[in-house]
């Protein structure tokens, strides 16, 4: 029988059969689990479509400190790493793609920072005029994620860029030809090529251009980018440690 929905951030059925594979096995010998494993993921989703704190959890949810020691205990598991990778491919298989991608689309996001977030990983964006943090992004040539990286936002495009490019050449070997606006041109496309295997492809504004415009090859990670600002807990960074940050975005 279908499960009623609570709220419009819980799971449906099907995403729930998706999901429920990728997570780990309750450890062995110890007591029964005590809240299900449903409920767990669905308040996280909560917290993250809401933006509400761990402790404002609604009463019909698992309380939030089991809520919050799942999501921790999960993440040191690298669960959202492989819940990135199952739907991705899926997605690209019945898109008739490869079910690796060998070509991705980097780009970045200052966001502002609350007061949660300490000194050492935060800083002052002087062009969009933000204080906080910095998210650097890859995705595929469809949108979906495949790897991201966040540090404070006073780390130019071109430094920040390596620790993703890194991530990028680790969990996605296929992946070796990526495109990135004007922001990472200069020593990062030979620092790619060389040390890496990596090209990194520059596609630069028309001369003529005025106002928005939608550039091939760079809409794709930009629209990726506004969907995480969709998300309450994304459009301001809350967490203490960047690696949290990551894992919300994931």
């Amino acid at each position: 029988m279908a499960r009623m929905s609570r709220y419009p951030s819980d799971l449906t059925d099907d995403e729930w059969t998706l999901v429920e594979p990728l997570l780990p096995p309750a450890d062995g010998g110890g007591r029964p689990e005590k809240h299900p494993r449903r409920d767990i993921v669905d308040a996280i989703l909560y917290v993250v479509r809401t933006g509400c704190a761990w402790r404002q959890l609604p009463a019909d949810f698992p309380p939030w400190q089991t809520v919050y020691w799942y999501f921790a205990r999960w993440e040191k598991q690298r669960v959202t790493l492989r819940m990135l990778d199952v739907p991705r491919r899926q997605v690209r298989t019945g898109e008739g793609r490869d079910a690796d991608p060998g070509a991705g689309i980097i780009d970045s996001q200052s966001v502002k920072a609350a007061d949660t977030v300490g000194r050492g990983t935060r800083g002052y964006d002087v062009g969009k005029k933000v204080s906080g943090r910095r998210r650097f992004i890859v995705t595929d040539t469809l949108g979906l994620l495949i790897t991201v990286t966040v540090c404070a936002a006073s780390i130019q495009d071109r430094d920040g860029a390596k620790g993703t490019l890194l991530g990028l050449y680790l969990t996605s070997p296929k992946c070796r030809f990526v495109f990135a606006d004007a922001g990472f041109a200069g020593r990062l496309v030979g620092w790619a090529a060389q040390t890496l295997r990596t090209t990194l492809e520059i596609v630069r504004k028309p001369a003529d251009q005025k106002g928005f415009v939608v550039l091939p090859r760079r809409w794709a990670v930009e629209r990726t980018l506004a969907w995480l600002t969709a998300h309450r807990r994304l459009a301001r960074d809350y967490e203490r440690h960047t690696a949290t940050s990551e894992a919300m975005i994931r």
